[in-house]
């Protein structure tokens, strides 16, 4: 959607925005229902990223009496320390103007920077346990994930020359999220409060497990995250000793939050959006298409890495950021075509090999 359309959407809901502030690799727009000065703005900072996304939308909500919390405050990479130094300054950030920080998930894009702030300000880091659980997994001391997804990556028929890149490329995010935060746990159901306002508590999982989505009910606002985002659809990855039935659980977080009754909808990238329905249908639809094509390709047994390679491009024309996203995208699939009994496996050489149960017709 245009700019200009998106204006227009927005002040049929009583939602508009305005450019509050830019430098030269960010920029703040507040939204609110009644002006740039109502006590209901709130504040979308981009944050740079280093890789194709661009930015990730930070959020600064304020309230008179407790003051600023920030959510999502970005990948830690010296650009997004400056970009930060900088609106520290232009919105009077400074030591008591800061009252929490509020994770959506652990994704690096999301979370590096909240250890960092934190011993900045000295408050309160809230995100799900399970999301903890998986920061650690990942990045905390012994942790066991890279070697896990290396292994992983050879059972489903990627070279160990690759996956010896995948497990380097891994193990490079940890210091774009250290320090780890201290953190705070909320979990699904709970209400918090934080800007002023008070936030319903779902948890959903798929694109990350514990990913957290937060509700505000009297302005029918949705942080929503990266569980539902606009024209690009979140990467939906199987991880070795994580959710078994990723692509499941997705698909039943987007359903359980098409019942809110969201009409500005705050997401993790791009821009924020008022089609919330109808693009929750859109991205029901399009795993719906990708499974049914997927399907469609086991006619023959195929192993996960050959059947990515025919969707997402082999790994020569991929980064391995890119082809690590594209064979958990593959993985979380055919999972799920298990789990629907569509498909069935068996050991060739100790790489799981793919065939369909009957034919993709039927």
């Amino acid at each position: 959607m245009s700019e200009s359309n998106l204006v227009g959407e927005l002040a049929k809901q009583d939602y508009t925005s305005q450019t509050w502030a830019e430098g030269e690799n960010w920029s703040i727009t507040v939204w609110n229902e009644d002006g740039v000065n109502d006590a209901s703005a709130i504040y979308q900072i981009r944050i740079p990223l280093p890789f194709s996304l661009r930015w990730v939308n930070a959020y600064a909500i304020y309230d008179q009496a407790e003051g600023w919390t920030l959510v999502d405050p970005g990948l830690r990479t010296a650009a997004a320390e400056l970009v930060w130094e900088q609106i520290i300054v232009q919105m009077n950030l400074n030591q008591g103007g800061v009252a929490c920080i509020v994770l959506t998930h652990y994704h690096p894009d999301h979370l590096g920077l909240a250890g960092w702030l934190q011993q900045r300000f000295q408050v309160p880091v809230l995100m799900s346990e399970i999301g903890w659980k998986h920061a650690q997994m990942l990045w905390g001391a012994g942790q066991t994930m890279t070697a896990e997804m290396q292994r992983l990556l050879q059972q489903h028929g990627v070279s160990q020359q690759v996956s010896e890149l995948v497990g380097e490329h891994m193990d490079s995010f940890i210091p774009l999220v250290s320090p780890l935060p201290q953190v705070t746990l909320v979990g699904d159901g709970e209400i918090v409060r934080f800007g002023g306002r008070e936030w319903q508590v779902i948890e959903t999982h798929g694109h990350a497990p514990g990913h957290l989505s937060f509700y505000n009910e009297q302005c029918r606002v949705l942080l929503a995250g990266d569980h539902v985002l606009p024209q690009i659809s979140p990467n939906v990855s199987y991880m070795p000793g994580s959710d078994p039935e990723p692509l499941h659980h997705f698909l039943l977080g987007l359903e359980r939050l098409a019942q809110l009754d969201a009409v500005l909808v705050l997401p993790g990238h791009r821009h924020p959006f008022v089609y919330f329905h109808s693009r929750i249908e859109d991205l029901l639809g399009h795993h719906e298409q990708r499974l049914t094509e997927l399907r469609a390709m086991l006619v023959t047994e195929q192993t996960a890495q050959e059947l990515c390679s025919q969707l997402f491009g082999s790994i020569e024309r991929l980064t391995i950021h890119q082809f690590r996203f594209a064979m958990g995208e593959t993985l979380a699939h055919l999972t799920e075509l298990q789990w629907r009994k569509q498909v069935t496996t068996r050991q060739v050489d100790k790489v799981t090999v793919w065939k369909a149960t009957a034919p993709a017709s039927d």
